[in-house]
């Protein structure tokens, strides 16, 4: 009887749903005034994004220009994207190429430079943090890049590479099709070690020193291992937050590009779903053609965040 009695007592009891509800609500009593201070947050948030996004679908369904009522016109305008509009087939290849270059690139330089910077001494922590990421905060050196890559013998890369005997003349890297895409590629790498490239310095930093002695009482030899078996399993939270913010930035490409070869490029050759949306929604003002681009653009990011979530979840479930 006495056994029964202690299993019958080791048995997990039912979650109360409205106890745990009263916590909450008891928990969010306690800390609202952290809420008042992150509401103009939250309204702001859901102004500028949450209410976009959610209207992207329904005016993506209409035909609406801004000065008539929207009207309802069904699937036309999604129908016109894939089928009648081969603008935006080009701009779906395009936003691919960025993403497929940009984003891994980018999420993996990002980590190997938080990794470097993180052996280093305080001082110089600050310092590389701060030069990494200045370039994500600073959008007029876009000039800079457009005298680097200009199309006369002045331009910094058409002098160097006259003066070495490279090219016999100087080569219109923001307006020949052959470049384009190479040079736009370059400047957005260069521009992004933005938010997830703190998030991963943040990573770093939050990862228990404890873990390490205890590697090291386990056997582990090198940075290498340690790096594979403590750091990257410990820093799930944060691998995934830059892994979102990596698509994200991959996806939505397109100022770089616009800034250095004009919109529209020559031959459309490094034009984005981001520059397609901009040109009927800013220029045209077709703003049920531009909300179902950004719909799509939408959908899209969705799938590869799931995708990037599945891949990860070994690093970030509990």
């Amino acid at each position: 009887m006495a056994k029964e009695k202690t299993t019958e007592q080791k048995k997990p009891r039912p979650i109360n749903t409205e106890s745990k509800a009263a916590y909450t609500l008891h928990l969010m009593k306690m800390n609202q005034a952290c809420y008042w201070m992150m509401l103009p947050f939250f309204l702001l948030f859901a102004i500028f994004t949450i209410i976009p996004v959610v209207m992207s679908l329904p005016l993506g369904l209409t035909s609406f220009n801004l000065v008539q009522f929207p009207h309802y016109i069904g699937l036309q305008n999604f129908y016109s994207l894939f089928v009648n509009d081969d603008v935006f087939l080009i701009a779906i290849k395009n936003t691919l190429i960025f993403a497929v270059f940009t984003g891994p690139f980018s999420y993996v330089l990002s980590f190997i430079l938080a990794w470097l910077i993180n052996e280093m001494n305080p001082f110089l922590k600050v310092f590389f943090t701060f030069v990494f990421y200045a370039p994500s905060m600073t959008p007029s050196a876009f000039v800079i890049w457009q005298l680097v890559f200009s199309g006369d013998s002045y331009g910094y890369l058409n002098s160097v590479l006259l003066d070495l005997g490279i090219i016999n003349s100087a080569k219109q890297w923001l307006t020949d099709v052959t470049y384009m895409m190479t040079v736009v590629i370059i400047v957005q790498l260069w521009m992004s070690m933005g938010a997830g490239f703190l998030a991963l310095r943040a990573g770093f930093q939050g990862i228990d020193t404890a873990l390490y002695e205890a590697g090291a009482i386990e056997g582990i030899q090198n940075r290498f291992q340690e790096l594979f078996t403590i750091t990257i399993p410990a820093m799930g939270p944060s691998l995934l937050f830059a892994a979102v913010l990596a698509i994200s930035g991959a996806f939505t490409v397109g100022s770089v590009g616009q800034a250095l070869c004009g919109l529209p490029s020559t031959g459309y050759a490094v034009h984005t779903i981001m520059n397609h949306a901009q040109d009927y929604g800013s220029i045209r003002y077709e703003m049920g053609y531009a909300s179902a681009i950004c719909f799509v653009l939408f959908a899209a990011m969705l799938i590869c965040n799931h995708v990037i979530r599945k891949v990860l979840s070994k690093y970030t479930d509990n």
